[in-house]
C-alpha cells in the first residue's frame, strides 16, 4: 500500500510540469500582445501593404481609385484589431515556437531532439511559404477574376429614351470584408503548405508510409477538391491552383516519407536489426512445415 509520502513524491513532479507550463503559456501571451501592440501602432503601412494586389488589379485595369469604404462605423476600429491580431501572431510566433521547444525538448532523447528540431524549423518556413504564394500569386489572380465582372454604365439619351441606359457595376469593397478574404487566402494556402512537413513527421514516428499514401492516392484527391472548394472562393480558378499545388505537396510528401524510410532500413541495417520480408518467417510454422516433412517420409 502507497504512503502518502509516496504520494507526494510523484505528484510533485506532475506539479512542476503544469508550472513549467504556465510559465511558458504566460510568456507566450505576453509576446503575443506585445506583438499585437505594435502592429496596431503601425495597422495603416500594414493595410496599404495587404491592400496592394487589389490596387495593382484595378491599376491594370484603368481604375486609378482604389478605395474601400466602411459600411459600419465601428468597421474601421475592427479592421486595425483584425490586423493587429494577425500581425501579432507572426511577430510572436517565433518565440512562442521556441517557448514549445523549451517545454518539450527536457523529455527527448538527444536522437528524438535532432528529429524533432528540422520539423520545428521548417513547420514555419513552409507557413510562410504559403503565405507568400497565396499573396503574391494568388490573390491577384483571383481579384482580376472577380474585377471582371464589373461594367461601365451610360446615360440615358434622347434616340435610347424608351431602351433605357445601362446600370453601372463598380466594386465599392468592404474594408473589412476585403481584409477577411485576404487573410482567408493567407491562412488557408500556408496551412496546406504544411502538409509534406505533417506527413514527413508522422512517416518518422511510424505512423503512415510511402506505400499506404499511394494507395490511398485517389481519397486524397477528392479530399484534396473538397478542401479547395470549402477554404477558397467560388471561383475555379483559385480552386485549380489550390488543388494542383496541394496535390503537388502530397506527392512530393510520398517522396519524403521514402527518404525517411530508405534512412531507417539503413540504420537497422547498419545495427544488425534489419529482417527482410522474405527471412521474416514464424518459427512456429516453420517447426510445424518440418514436422509435416518428417511425418510423410516416414509414411
Amino acid at each position: 500500500m502507497s504512503s502518502p509520502d509516496n504520494i507526494e513524491d510523484s505528484s510533485a513532479p506532475l506539479i512542476e510540469h503544469l508550472a513549467e507550463l504556465r510559465t511558458r503559456l504566460i510568456h507566450s501571451v505576453v509576446a503575443f500582445i506585445i506583438g499585437m501592440v505594435i502592429c496596431f501602432t503601425i495597422w495603416n503601412p500594414i493595410f496599404n501593404f495587404l491592400t496592394h494586389p487589389l490596387c495593382s488589379a484595378m491599376m491594370e485595369r484603368g481604375q486609378s481609385d482604389c478605395g474601400l469604404i466602411l459600411i459600419k462605423l465601428q468597421e474601421g476600429f475592427f479592421v486595425a484589431i483584425s490586423i493587429s491580431l494577425l500581425g501579432g501572431l507572426v511577430l510572436s510566433f517565433p518565440y512562442i515556437s521556441y517557448q514549445m521547444w523549451r517545454f518539450v525538448a527536457p523529455g527527448l532523447y538527444k536522437s528524438e531532439k535532432g528529429a524533432f528540431l528540422p520539423f520545428l524549423v521548417a513547420s514555419p518556413f513552409m507557413f510562410f511559404l504559403g503565405a507568400s504564394f497565396a499573396f503574391y500569386v494568388v490573390t491577384p489572380l483571383a481579384f482580376d477574376f472577380f474585377l471582371g465582372f464589373q461594367q461601365a454604365g451610360s446615360l440615358i439619351g434622347e434616340d435610347d429614351a424608351k431602351s433605357g441606359g445601362i446600370a453601372a457595376i463598380a466594386f465599392q469593397g468592404s474594408a473589412q470584408e476585403y481584409l477577411r478574404l485576404t487573410i482567408k487566402f493567407i491562412v488557408a494556402f500556408g496551412l496546406c503548405f504544411q502538409l509534406p512537413v505533417l506527413l514527413t513527421l508522422m512517416g518518422k514516428a511510424g505512423l503512415v508510409s510511402a506505400q499506404g499514401l499511394r494507395s490511398v492516392r485517389k481519397y486524397a484527391v477528392v479530399g484534396i477538391l473538397v478542401l479547395a472548394a470549402l477554404v477558397t472562393p467560388p471561383d475555379v480558378i483559385t480552386q485549380v491552383i489550390l488543388f494542383v499545388v496541394v496535390y503537388g505537396l502530397y506527392e512530393v510528401s510520398i517522396q519524403l516519407v521514402k527518404r525517411v524510410e530508405i534512412k531507417r532500413e539503413a540504420e537497422l541495417r547498419a545495427q544488425g536489426l534489419w529482417v527482410d520480408d522474405d527471412e521474416d518467417e514464424d518459427p512456429m510454422t516453420a517447426d510445424f512445415g518440418e514436422d509435416e516433412a518428417d511425418e510423410g517420409a516416414k509414411s
